[in-house]
């Protein structure tokens, strides 16, 4: 494990599993696993593919928007319904990015970084 310090408030981890290398980025209390180097596991080569097609999954959006609402006073519900009503159906499409974006969430930090090993 190393720990690379970014600014005040991030500290980037890298954990060792099973050889691979799995990003955790620390922000303030909070830490977050890179759902990108998990991903990889399925997809060395595009991992963002298992990520939407995780994020695709009715259970998955229904997971996230009852978290989101527990932990997220500021969550857009009305957008979290009408995903909702469309997950699971071969037409939804989610990202990281859009599920952030469209509903206010908290629980998902769409960032781009990298961890650099020195």
């Amino acid at each position: 494990m190393k720990k690379l310090e970014n600014n005040r408030n991030e500290v980037s981890t890298i954990i060792n599993v099973k050889e691979n290398k799995i990003g955790v980025l620390r922000v303030k209390d909070i830490e977050c696993i890179s759902l990108t180097d998990l991903a990889r596991y399925a997809n060395l080569e595009e991992p963002k593919v298992p990520v939407q097609t995780w994020m695709r999954n009715k259970d998955v959006i229904l997971y996230l928007g009852l978290w989101e609402k527990l932990n997220n006073k500021d969550f857009k519900g009305h957008e979290f319904t009408t995903f909702e009503n469309s997950a699971g159906r071969n037409s939804f499409y989610m990202s990281p990015q859009r599920w952030v974006r469209e509903t206010n969430a908290i629980g998902i930090i769409s960032k781009s970084w990298k961890v650099q090993i020195r």
